[in-house]
């Protein structure tokens, strides 16, 4: 008889080797036996283990060979480099392509036939919903006075480095090579090296044009050893000088495995250095756009400022620029489904410059899987010497400001990234107060106002224009709509303060807009104001010279507690998570344990070392 079944494993013992109680006492048959027995069927691979099926209290073990898989069943595991690319190039649709096919599914549904829409009263109309929208102008960026150009206005959502100088590039004195890749000769990886420094001092930076010691050649395997033995080499030579390691770069092999987050995790949180990664690919095929955007990463590592805004540097940015503010961004990474022993989470950081507001340092923290709320916001807990004591992320994150800054902030704009719209105001209650508590904690009458957004990429609206051809309001290499595409009315929330805006130039498929939804504003912005605000920090990513989809601190903080997963034991860690919304934590962008539901501790990450907190290390 077929019947379907769900694995949940295989034997640890081959299939001859297993048995079963047949009765009550004690007596014992082989699965070779009850096959033979029971169907006349002899196994042939009786050296493969069984199916696990049924339950694990009374598993049931079924041979592979008399098993067919269920064809067409969802794979909702990590899907690899390769099949990413692959589903990709298969389900980006050009715009224009898109909305035909959305058209023509809306038409062979034929919904106005439907007899239950028409039970219900329901019509769905068969042309898109027309909306009013705009384009908000892009912002002028400034760059050093010493570059032959020294701002630029971004042109459909990009620019390039050509000519410019980084407003405030970073000095790089003394620095080591590692290679692990062993297709890379020693000459390749010296010229590569040679290469890059001049590109970071083409771009602005003070760096030294030799490693501190000649490259070191290693196998990937032995990363812990040789990432502690060159880097104990260094600081001998250094130490007597008074002077530290700036940085280390890293060629890896093009599939390197778990390679990148073991290296992250010992220089981030054991040596206290940051490091660059490259691929060896790159350094046999080196392009002049590659080195700079690797230089961008470089100079922001080491405390640099690749660009800033012109409106900020005037002080022109409406209830930014007029008293201190700091930018929050916060996200929650929870792990894949299957991994029942990761924990979710919690990245937040936080702008650390007023009123250039283009540095963030970072804080992450573990907490309860799948856990929505980010639990360490604000904490106390008794200590034995010092009695009753204040933390968590926030307050530990405003103090850094005033450390930088030396003014508290006056004004708290906090982006959430990764909320569904049914945990809005669980979140914004259980957040917010969070928030209040934190600065409470500073001073009995400290509080800034908030202005508490929400963030989300996850949802079905796309935006079309309504002429395919107007230069106007299509960018013409990707026939998508113009970065900076807003729209605010008959599609957003009748009462509520939300919008769409699109703020990035698509590359390939159809761009997909961000939803803002504004749940609590103290800071009384304007519709306008806001939405403007939110479009230029698109254009202050440090990573790359385009505007990008999300306010870049939500999306630094994606980038933080996506990094922090490869600092848990490598039993925990599934190398990949996904996105959604909440976590726990404490000292700037090290980590603490988080107590969530049920009062479950979850191992804590390992703590950043000090001078890696205070810099964007998970650029």
């Amino acid at each position: 008889m077929r019947r379907k079944y769900r694995i949940f494993g295989l034997t640890s013992q081959a299939t001859r080797e297993l048995t079963f109680p047949i009765d009550d006492h004690g007596t014992v048959k082989t699965v070779l036996k009850y096959f033979q027995e029971t169907y006349g069927f002899n196994i042939q691979h009786t050296t493969l283990p069984c199916l696990q099926v049924g339950n694990q209290q009374r598993p049931n073990f079924l041979p592979m060979e008399v098993c067919k898989i269920v064809e067409g069943q969802r794979y909702s595991k990590r899907l690899n480099e390769k099949q990413i690319t692959a589903l990709l190039k298969v389900t980006c649709q050009h715009p224009q392509q898109r909305e035909l096919d959305i058209l023509q599914t809306v038409n062979h549904n034929a919904y106005h036939e439907d007899p239950y829409a028409r039970e219900f009263g329901i019509r769905i109309d068969e042309r898109l919903a027309s909306v009013e929208a705009r384009v908000l102008p892009p912002p002028r960026l400034k760059y050093h006075d010493s570059g032959r150009e020294k701002d630029v206005l971004p042109r459909i959502g990009l620019w390039n480095m050509r000519n410019k100088k980084m407003v405030n590039g970073g000095r790089v004195k003394e620095w080591i090579c590692i290679n692990f890749a062993r297709n890379v000769q020693d000459g390749a990886a010296r010229s590569f090296c040679r290469q890059l420094a001049d590109m970071c001092e083409i771009s602005g930076m003070d760096f030294s044009k030799e490693p501190l010691l000649p490259p070191l050649c290693t196998r990937p395997e032995h990363v812990e050893r040789a990432l502690k033995a060159h880097y104990q080499d260094a600081m001998s030579a250094l130490k007597p000088l008074g002077r530290e390691l700036d940085l280390l770069i890293a060629i890896l092999p093009d599939n390197n495995g778990s390679l990148y987050g073991n290296l992250k995790r010992i220089c981030e949180t054991d040596l206290g250095l940051v490091s660059q990664c490259c691929l060896a690919k790159h350094v046999f095929k080196t392009t002049q756009q590659y080195l700079a955007n690797v230089a961008l990463k470089i100079n922001v590592k080491v405390g640099g400022r690749n660009t800033v805004l012109v409106d900020a540097l005037s002080r022109r940015i409406p209830l930014v620029s007029d008293r201190p503010t700091i930018i929050f961004g916060a996200d929650v990474t929870h792990p894949h489904p299957g991994e029942d022993s990761s924990p979710s989470i919690a990245a937040v950081v936080a702008s650390q410059d007023w009123p250039e507001v283009t540095k963030y340092a970072g804080l992450v923290s573990a907490q309860t899987r799948r856990q929505e709320l980010i639990q360490d916001l604000f904490k106390v807990w008794q200590d034995p010497q010092r009695g009753t004591v204040n933390g968590g992320m926030v307050r530990e994150l405003l103090l850094s400001f005033h450390r930088s800054t030396g003014q508290k902030p006056q004004r708290i704009i906090f982006y959430r990234d990764g909320v569904s719209e049914g945990q809005f105001y669980q979140v914004l209650l259980y957040e917010l107060d969070a928030i209040r508590k934190a600065c409470a904690s500073l001073e009995s009458n400290y509080q800034p106002p908030v202005t508490f957004v929400v963030v989300q990429k996850r949802h079905h609206t796309r935006l079309f224009a309504n002429n395919h051809n107007d230069q106007r309001s299509v960018d013409p290499k990707s026939g998508n709509i113009l970065p900076g595409t807003v729209v605010d009315s008959k599609i957003c929330h009748p009462t509520e303060f939300d919008f769409y805006l699109c703020s990035h130039a698509g590359i390939q498929g159809t761009s997909r807009p961000a939803h803002y939804h504004v749940l609590w504003d103290e800071n009384n912005f304007t519709a306008d104001g806001l939405q403007t605000l939110t479009n230029n920090l698109c254009y202050t990513y440090a990573r790359c010279t385009r505007s990008v989809s999300i306010v870049p601190p939500a999306y630094y903080a994606h980038l933080a507690a996506f990094r922090a997963r490869f600092y848990m034991e490598p039993d925990t860690s599934d190398g990949g998570s996904v996105a959604s919304g909440a976590t726990t934590s404490r000292a700037p962008a090290g980590a603490r344990c988080g107590r969530a539901a049920g009062n479950a501790a979850v191992k804590p990450l390992p703590d950043l070392k000090e001078n890696v907190k205070r810099v964007m290390f998970y650029c």
